[in-house]
């Protein structure tokens, strides 16, 4: 069985269909003797890539674009898609029905400072609306859980985040405005490596790949309360009842259907957002940043 370290960016509820593949020993199933470490950042776990020390990773296939853009010669790949949708969450305090993008144009706005895909993201859907995220005077960028706290204290009037900050501010009177999952196809989260490591060890990533399938057909099959159960021991300082929100908001929203396969059109759509936001100056196309071998 081959050994491979696995490099997280961070915890998060949407890398589910990882940490299913993980704890059901799916990954073992296939040929995969994984040892998992936590980066803390998406950049720390490039870092690792590329500097040999880790096998493969999880992260926004982002990551490889964004290099390839800058240097045509960069070794970073993604394969075995798990999450093509977007998992961040618009909500304000109260119901807003009939919500729609332009109105945040005068609103105050927190924006994760964490990680910079959801606001490249955010920029593009308010450019379809007609809106200049850089006329927008009240954008603020801000830590998740500050961001929350603002929304609270009345400081901002909406704030983008993931789960399960959506569900415990639900609790607390906020209501979703929008979810950005709702956009369609986005290419969000699937493994990657550096192409020498993906040539040495591709029998073992094909068993990854295989893992992360049945990942995600285990999730389709089972209900919010089963998903949650096994998520529990990695996620103790959640409150259970958030945990099992945050599961059943991204089961309806299918964040976690679809196939291993990286659709085109979902990485197309991130491109146009990290274009549009000045984060890189081309495309670099789909075959320099998709290793399809593993479709």
């Amino acid at each position: 069985m081959a050994q491979l370290l696995l490099m997280e960016p961070f915890r998060a509820v949407f890398y589910t269909p990882y940490y299913v593949a993980l704890d059901r020993g799916l990954f073992a199933a296939h040929g995969a003797d994984i040892r998992i470490e936590t980066a803390g950042t998406p950049d720390a776990a490039a870092a690792r890539l590329l500097d040999g020390s880790a096998d493969l990773a999880w992260s926004g296939p982002m990551r490889p674009m964004l290099e390839r853009s800058r240097n045509d010669a960069s070794p970073l790949r993604s394969f075995g898609a798990a999450i093509m949708r977007d998992p961040f969450l618009l909500m304000g305090m109260g119901a807003r029905p009939g919500f729609a993008m332009a109105e945040l144009a005068s609103m105050r706005v927190a924006i994760p400072s964490e990680v910079p895909t959801p606001w490249w993201c955010l920029q593009q859907d308010l450019r379809d609306a007609g809106v200049d995220p850089a006329a927008m005077p009240g954008i603020r960028f801000m830590p998740m859980g500050e961001g929350a706290k603002a929304l609270l204290a009345g400081e901002v009037d909406a704030v983008l985040l993931f789960e399960p900050f959506a569900s415990a501010l639900e609790e607390q009177g906020a209501a979703l405005w929008y979810a950005a999952a709702s956009r369609g196809p986005t290419a969000y989260s699937a493994l990657y490596a550096i192409t020498p490591r993906i040539a040495e060890k591709e029998a073992a990533f094909r068993g990854a790949v295989a893992a992360l399938g049945e990942a995600l057909d285990w999730i389709a099959a089972s209900t919010p309360e089963t998903i949650a159960e096994l998520l529990a021991p990695r996620f103790a300082d959640t409150k259970p009842a958030h945990l099992l929100a945050a599961v059943r908001r991204y089961k309806s929203l299918g964040l976690w259907e679809g196939t291993t396969r990286l659709p085109e059109a979902a990485l197309d759509r991130l491109a146009v957002s990290m274009i549009g936001a000045g984060a890189m100056s081309h495309h670099p196309g789909y075959a320099a940043c998709i290793d399809s071998r593993f479709d």
